[in-house]
């Protein structure tokens, strides 16, 4: 049977949307290859067979005119070489659109060509360069408009300062390097953007720590993190990175976890306690077995779904690929049949040539390509800075859908550790005595609380535990037994009842106002639990849910999500443990809290980073945002195009105005898609 392997590249060359589309096209082409290619992450994953390797996918890529390569730890920054290019480009271009439109100034033509040289050839190389390689594979690109623009624009002006019409008013070398300024001055503010708003992922990937002291043989070592090894032993002293995935074996102290959930308040932890790689040791001294490391810590995880979430498409964006794909060629039989119309209907050549360049100008969909994949890599890294990730695009279109909120009681809505609530005296510390041997959640929750209350418990003997009735024990003499009794626990010695105790799973303080934001996000919740429905109903009434689904085994809990879905409802589950991985596949929207398994999580369209319901209130806002906001870029990039190709055409649109209205259109979709690194 043919496996497929997946792989990541950093594509290299691409200058817009159509670049993208056309290097996805070609390694699409390849049998067994299925590839995605996003212009704003420049990357591209690939699922492949094993009959081909990595080389053999560099290669097509290379064969469209574009590179390949395993991505770098950083990728370079291009931003310094886009400023240089633009600032000298700017310092020639203004004095020479002063000089060419104030006519009390007019100089030689012979002073413009020389201040426009250098910027439509060492400026505009860029454009040139790609639009030379589209040529030599046939295709069209963003960069084929701009390049065919300036170009005409300079051979225009040539011509006619050649052959005698050096009036000012032939000439187009000030709208030739105004137009390669305006679109660098675009292509340096979307750069620089990229880079902001893919900040968050390489901070994220850059909150582990360097290095560990680990403890080998007796002694302390220090060595790289890299070096550490699963069930090492390694210190964390105060005001330190805790180095990896691990459980505490000794110390107690406080740990900072706002770098990975956005959860200012520290979490006290002692011995027996997870604490998580890249969080910050606050309080004391810290000895920490590790339990996972490398690309296996909860970090790694957590920044590798971000990522794949930023590399993705949604269905959206796939439809304004198609568009790019075939806009640009169109756009070039739309500034011929331009010129020809102008020209057939008696039309100066001038005015013509005018109209036909604007065309050529305004129509670059540049704002096309950005709409998506920069409102996913700001709304995206900005959720992983609150500590939600998103998995990919297409989840958002399902959080808009969404009505109805299943959410598991257990760890989500409660605390998931049972505590006693009621009882004291003699018959707490007698039943916390024998229940001390015991391994019953519900005798855990009972011993703890007698030894919060009395310190030192006696000793027990002659123990013996009955499944499903309770235990016994002889305390001090006393034949002590503890069990189940009317909704509560009773407490007997010598054959009679001497008291009663009540343990329950405690809501989480934060569950009713997150049950109300949910409501306000017209979402129904119900509750959805094992427990008896007596317990459930009170837990319910608690956290202000109406509709409660009780006594659901395990196993059960995929069908009360697909009755839901029969129904007509579109189903959002909230869980965390491993029987909840089945129901977070079958829902519409699948949230594992973060604080749960990792079949959870790899079975969830969102993760929930803290162990807080409001965080699923904010992830679904979050994620609603970022689709309004593709929406939006969308919107404003076709209606740009629409309404600017007419007035281009009609001779209305001068191509100086065009070129920095098309640059214009690319920042206000960039800028608007960084509004979403506000969201609270």
């Amino acid at each position: 049977m043919t496996t497929a392997t997946r792989v990541e590249l950093a594509i290299g060359g691409m200058t817009c949307a159509s670049c993208a589309a056309r290097v996805e096209r070609k390694l699409n082409k390849v049998d067994g290859v299925t590839a995605t290619v996003n212009y704003a992450t420049e990357k591209a994953e690939v699922s492949y067979p094993d009959a081909l390797s990595v080389d053999d996918l560099k290669a097509v890529v290379e064969a469209a005119g574009y590179s390949a390569k395993l991505p770098e730890p950083e990728a370079p920054d291009e931003t310094p070489t886009l400023r240089k290019r633009l600032l000298v480009s700017a310092v020639l271009t203004v004095p020479l659109i002063a000089l060419a439109m104030v006519p009390a100034w007019q100089v030689d033509p012979w002073v413009l060509l020389a201040l426009a040289a250098p910027v439509v050839t060492w400026g505009a190389w860029p454009f040139h360069r790609a639009a030379a390689v589209n040529l030599r594979h046939a295709t069209a690109t963003m960069d084929t408009l701009i390049s065919l623009g300036v170009v005409a624009s300079v051979l225009w002006s040539l011509y006619a300062l050649f052959f005698g019409m050096a009036g000012h008013h032939h000439l187009y070398f000030e709208v030739a390097a105004a137009v390669t300024t305006f679109i660098l001055a675009g292509r340096y503010f979307e750069a620089r953007s990229k880079r902001r708003a893919g900040a968050a992922l390489r901070a994220l990937m850059d909150l582990g720590a360097k290095d560990v002291t680990v403890l080998r043989d007796g002694e302390e070592h220090l060595i790289p993190v890299g070096e550490l090894q699963v069930n090492d032993v390694f210190v964390a002293r105060p005001g330190e990175k805790i180095a990896t995935d691990g459980v505490v074996t000794e110390g107690g102290s406080a740990v900072d976890t706002s770098m990975l959930t956005g959860e200012p308040v520290p979490v006290e932890v002692g011995p027996g306690d997870a604490v998580t790689g890249a969080t910050v040791n606050v309080g004391g001294r810290l000895f920490v077995r590790a339990t996972r490391v490398g690309d296996d810590t909860r970090l790694a995880q957590l920044a590798r779904l971000v990522e794949a979430a930023q590399n993705g498409k949604a269905d959206v964006q796939r439809l304004a690929d198609r568009v790019s794909a075939v806009f640009v060629p169109l756009v070039i039989l739309a500034a011929l049949a331009t010129l020809v119309v102008w020209l057939a209907t008696g039309g100066q050549p001038e005015d013509a040539f005018t109209a036909a360049v604007a065309v050529l100008i305004i129509a670059c969909p540049c704002a096309l390509g950005l709409a998506t994949p920069t409102a996913l890599l700001v709304g995206t890294g900005r959720g992983a800075q609150l500590g939600i990730l998103i998995k990919g695009p297409e989840v958002l279109e399902n959080t808009r859908r969404v009505d109805t909120v299943v959410l598991d009681k257990t760890g989500t809505v409660t605390t998931g550790r049972m505590t006693l609530v009621e009882g004291d005296g003699e018959p707490l510390r007698l039943a916390g005595a024998v229940e001390a041997a015991s391994e019953h959640p519900i005798g855990r929750a009972i011993a703890e609380a007698a030894k919060q209350r009395f310190g030192t418990l006696p000793a027990v003997t002659d123990f013996r535990s009955t499944p499903g009735v309770g235990v016994t024990g002889t305390v001090e003499g006393r034949t002590v037994s503890v069990g189940r009794a009317d909704g509560a626990i009773g407490v007997s010695w010598d054959g009679e009842v001497r008291g009663h105790l009540v343990v329950a799973d405690k809501i989480k303080p934060t569950s009713a106002q997150a049950v109300a934001e949910l409501r306000a996000l017209g979402l129904t919740p119900v509750l959805l639990t094992g427990d008896h429905a007596g317990a459930a109903r009170a837990i319910a009434a608690e956290a202000g849910i109406d509709e409660v689904v009780a006594e659901v085994l395990p196993e059960g809990k995929v069908d009360v999500v697909k009755r839901l879905q029969a129904e007509g409802r579109v189903v959002a589950m909230v869980g965390d443990g491993v029987n909840d991985a089945a129901a977070l596949a079958q829902a519409d929207l699948g949230l594992a809290m973060g604080t749960g398994t990792d079949a959870a999580i790899e079975a969830s369209d969102l993760t929930l980073v803290r162990g807080d319901l409001r965080v699923a209130a904010d992830a679904i806002r979050l994620a609603r945002r970022t689709l309004a906001t593709i929406k939006g870029n969308l919107f404003w990039a076709f209606a740009y195009n629409v309404a600017a190709l007419p007035l281009a055409a009609l001779g209305l649109l001068d191509p100086m105005i065009a070129g920095a209205a098309m640059a214009c259109s690319s920042a206000f979709v960039v800028s608007n898609s960084l509004r979403l690194r506000r969201f609270r």
